[in-house]
């Protein structure tokens, strides 16, 4: 990755045309070729940008831009649009490069996975006196979260999400159908369990029969306590 902090000015040409005057501007030229153009403020988003697959070429700049000051234009290329970016540099402050390896991703802590291991360990936040059958518990269209028992023998499908819609909803829904039709699980009530739940959720699986419960990860994780609130 190569960082130069230089004072230029930026024009855009293809789908739509843009101008950036003269300032001092941070350019990011990653390894996939990509090149982006950051100033001192608008959070992570670059003021202007070229993905992948595209080409950087370093162009002595002709009289005219010569005689103002530049020194060196930068012309990115698209390699499939034919869009381009042209970077007048007038200044360089500051020039390096740095070889920062194969990068391991992003690892979401949160995910529907943490919870639902989580929840499977404390299944006390569902209800009392619940014990766990089984994570992943298979069915024909797909598994279940969570397949609990309660004292009277009962048993409870979970489905967990982070966030909570209709959707989620209506999957379970089609688990309870599934399941309720086995004479060793039935009866089988269904509980929605998500960190958020959206409103439109809460009245479906209330008409449903389904029971939604919201989610303290971090008190779960035991980061912070907190009871689980009930709708």
């Amino acid at each position: 990755m190569r960082l130069v902090i230089a004072r230029c000015s930026v024009d855009y040409t293809g789908r739509l045309n843009a101008h950036l005057p003269l300032a001092t501007r941070l350019l990011v030229h990653k390894g996939d070729g990509s090149l982006l153009v950051h100033s001192d403020g608008g959070s992570y988003k670059p003021l202007n940008w070229m993905s992948p697959p595209c080409r950087l070429d370093v162009e002595a700049p002709d009289e005219e831009s010569a005689s103002a000051g530049v020194l060196e234009h930068w012309r990115v290329t698209h390699a499939k649009t034919g869009d381009a970016l042209l970077v007048r540099i007038y200044e360089v402050i500051h020039d390096s490069s740095h070889e920062l390896g194969i990068d391991p991703g992003l690892q979401k802590d949160g995910v529907e996975a943490d919870l639902q291991r989580l929840l499977a360990e404390q299944v006390d936040v569902i209800g009392d006196n619940l014990t766990l059958v089984r994570r992943e518990f298979p069915t024909a269209i797909g598994p279940v979260d969570l397949l609990l028992r309660d004292p009277e023998g009962g048993t409870i499908a979970v489905e967990v999400k982070r966030r909570g819609d209709i959707d989620g909803v209506e999957q379970l829904t089609r688990y309870l159908e599934l399941l309720g039709r086995d004479p060793h699980l039935a009866p089988v009530t269904g509980v929605f369990a998500a960190q958020e739940i959206r409103p439109q959720a809460k009245v479906l699986a209330a008409d449903r029969g389904i029971r939604c419960v919201t989610l303290d990860y971090e008190g779960m994780k035991g980061i912070e306590s907190g009871a689980p609130r009930l709708f």
